[in-house]
């Protein structure tokens, strides 16, 4: 791609109580050779790090202070607000780029205009030889669970294909602006967790296609804010599992996938947490799904934020 046809990135990535982590992010973003890029971090009302330590370091870089910790959804959007560029790409403070990363994402969309985000392979930072995305299979329509392709593999290659996957990851995803503003950001019921998967299947649904490429490489800390398994998680997973089957399933396949968070999966994690003497991981299996009953009426989940 000739240089004069490298159009601006936006690149948001969102800061919460991780000053450090965003840090060495941005150090990695600074040895990038694509040329053209903004860096938008969006710093959720951090009680326990001082993001200004972000803007003393990097004084180019634009610091966007939430008044409140919005969650992830909401706070890539306070970003995607802010972002002047062709694309945006939403970024995890808890990456590390490597340098050529960019170039890749950028020509597959400029190269295909049905595209409507693309994600890089993604290895586990600690473990860099090992996979954690090469795409994503779709979500099971009753389950509302999906495999990501690669998981903890060796890459050796067995892999390195180019082409549409199910979902993108959120951990790293190119959208063009013209995709957001014809299909709305990211909607703010989530909170945490299932909030790209939902966008990804509204950005399908607009007819686009989502892609997963081989040539872009990143590495992921992965959960360093909630942890690999915590009671916050737990909740958030259930609670926006069940959500997701509400904004996007319909017909048989909603009652069936209703009848199975119900019926198989409440008891069968409970029972599990129960077993391994996690009972604070029950109560937030219990309150996830109890969060959708109380909320059972509830319009706004189905609300979509526009730019």
């Amino acid at each position: 791609m000739e240089k004069r046809s490298w159009p601006l990135v936006s690149i948001v990535t969102v800061n919460y109580n991780q000053t450090d982590a965003t840090l060495e992010l941005i150090d990695s973003l600074l040895k990038i050779t694509y040329p053209n890029i903004e860096l938008l971090v969006v710093d959720n009302d951090s009680p326990e790090a001082d993001a200004s330590r972000i803007r003393q370091k990097y004084p180019r870089v634009i610091l966007v202070q939430s008044p409140i910790n919005y969650g992830f959804a909401a706070g890539n959007n306070l970003g995607i607000m802010r972002a002047k560029g062709k694309y945006v790409l939403i970024l995890n403070n808890d990456v590390i780029v490597t340098p050529n990363f960019l170039e890749p994402l950028v020509e597959i969309c400029e190269n295909n205009p049905r595209i409507g985000a693309v994600s890089p392979k993604i290895r586990f930072y600690y473990d860099p030889q090992i996979i954690q995305y090469a795409g994503f299979t779709p979500f099971h329509p009753i389950t509302m669970r999906n495999r990501a392709i690669g998981w903890r593999e060796r890459d050796t290659g067995q892999h390195d294909v180019e082409g549409p996957t199910g979902f993108c990851h959120g951990a790293a995803m190119l959208v063009p602006m013209e995709v957001v503003r014809k299909v709305g950001m990211m909607s703010y019921i989530y909170f945490l967790y299932y909030e790209e998967a939902d966008w990804c299947e509204r950005i399908k649904k607009a007819g686009w296609e989502l892609w997963y490429t081989h040539r872009s490489l990143i590495f992921h800390k992965e959960s360093i804010s909630t942890g690999k398994e915590s009671p916050l998680k737990v909740y958030y997973l259930t609670r926006n599992r069940i959500i997701y089957l509400r904004r996007n399933v319909n017909g048989i396949n909603f009652w069936l996938g209703v009848a199975y968070q119900v019926l198989i999966a409440l008891p069968r994690n409970a029972l599990k947490y129960s077993l391994k003497g996690k009972i604070s991981y029950v109560k937030a299996f219990i309150k996830g799904v109890g969060w959708n009953i109380f909320h059972l009426n509830d319009l706004s989940i189905f609300e979509n934020p526009t730019l």
